[in-house]
């Protein structure tokens, strides 16, 4: 007997077009973006679902722009978005962490949307292999480019809080898609017998505190001191006093941010001294992360200043990143920026 929808559950295009329909002067532009965004990411679901059994996993042969061995998978990913979007009405242009270029949409009507999309199309590709979570992160600006034309680069160097959306789909154990407007941050999980991403945890809100820390202590030595010692404050806070924290690192960030962002806690990736400008790529995965952090309730930070604020320079800029739960953020921020808590 066909399985019918569970009328309880709305689906991400019921739930975008309420979200219109709330809005009386709402164009419904952004819906549709979201909406062709959930179509790609289950395109790309079938085949990291059935990956071992194709000839899909492993290296494609080339480096991307960030000299990092492409990952078939990878490659697949970011040609489903780009294909998806491009013969879409609600984006003008792409840019993605596996192209050293924006992507154009030169035509008529993709030049008359007034958004362009961020993307990082397979965020911890090194798990490919070894079947552990992996994601797809993206992120959404209006454009400063008159409408009419085609979009320009300047389009996407723009502060994460000019960000209009941000999310990311994690593809685990069940598949979730994970989106954030200034309205809220809200999730849905793939129902694979229907084929449709259901409302599963709406309005989601950051734990203000939480018992895990994700890091990748192969690293311990080559960051700065200040990081050094929170680490082991993590490691040996007495129990009347938080602790000691949990911890916990994937190798995926999105998996470890999504983990932190439902359960509470922090993620880390300092500078190291091998990568002294950081290895994270600012409009791909801090800005969007940082932003979906940020309207649940948490903070994100350069270890500076916050993340949202930096005004971007290149395209696959890099930087540190520290994110997470606000109290622990708090607490972070007295080892690394003393100064300003003085």
């Amino acid at each position: 007997m066909e399985k019918t929808l569970d009328r309880r559950f709305k689906t991400l295009d019921e739930f975008t077009i309420q979200q219109v329909r709330d809005f009386p002067h709402a164009t419904g532009e952004l819906s549709r973006l979201l909406r062709d965004i959930g179509l790609a990411a289950k395109r790309v679901n079938v085949e990291v679902n059935k990956a071992g059994l194709v000839d899909i996993l492993g290296e494609a042969g080339s480096v991307n722009v960030q000299g990092e061995d492409v990952k078939k998978l990878d490659v697949f990913a970011n040609n489903q978005f780009i294909g998806v979007l491009r013969h879409g009405i609600s984006c003008a242009g792409v840019g993605s962490e596996e192209n050293d270029d924006i992507v154009i949409f030169d035509e008529e009507v993709s030049n008359k949307s007034k958004y362009v999309l961020l993307m990082d199309p397979m965020d911890g590709s090194g798990n490919i292999d070894v079947n552990v979570s992996i994601g797809t992160i993206f992120s959404v600006y209006k454009r400063v480019s008159p409408i009419g034309t085609p979009c320009i680069l300047d389009d996407f160097l723009q502060p994460g809080i000019e960000q209009v959306a941000a999310g990311y789909i994690i593809y685990g154990s069940s598949t979730m898609f994970v989106y954030a407007t200034r309205r809220g941050v809200n999730g849905f999980t793939l129902d694979p017998s229907i084929g449709e991403f259901c409302l599963s945890n709406p309005d989601i809100k950051c734990p203000e505190i939480g018992t895990t820390y994700s890091v990748n202590h192969g690293n311990f030595l080559q960051f700065a001191p200040g990081v050094q010692q929170y680490i082991t404050t993590c490691q040996t806070k007495s129990k009347s006093n938080g602790g000691p924290y949990n911890q916990r690192y994937i190798g995926s960030m999105v998996s470890d941010v999504h983990r932190n962002l439902i359960k509470g806690g922090i993620f880390m990736y300092p500078l190291t001294t091998d990568k002294p400008l950081g290895k994270l790529r600012l409009l791909y995965e801090c800005n969007p992360l940082a932003f979906i952090i940020e309207v649940a309730g948490g903070r994100a930070t350069n270890g500076v200043q916050r993340i949202l604020d930096v005004k971007p320079t290149k395209l696959h800029e890099r930087s540190q990143l520290f994110i997470g739960s606000k109290i622990m953020m708090d607490e972070l921020e007295t080892y690394i920026n003393p100064v300003v808590h003085e």
